[in-house]
């Protein structure tokens, strides 16, 4: 049986390792972080839609009185 070369097996392990971690970097640095970090509270966020400007009220069959 002919003997297995493993000569390269160094050079190409290294070599994808390295080109993993640039595109890793490559990723990352595209995202933008901001530089506070702070909880946003959900009393600030106040979505308004033209619905919720009317009284409505949904009549179920089931809780009408008997």
């Amino acid at each position: 049986m002919p003997q297995l070369d493993t000569s390269t097996w160094f050079i190409m392990i290294t070599s994808m390792f390295l080109t993993l971690f640039i595109l890793l970097q490559l990723k990352i640095s595209k995202y933008n972080y901001p530089h506070n970090a702070e909880i946003a509270t959900k009393l600030d966020y106040k979505i308004s839609t033209p619905w919720m400007k009317k009284w409505t009220k949904i009549y179920l069959p089931l809780s009408l009185p008997q």
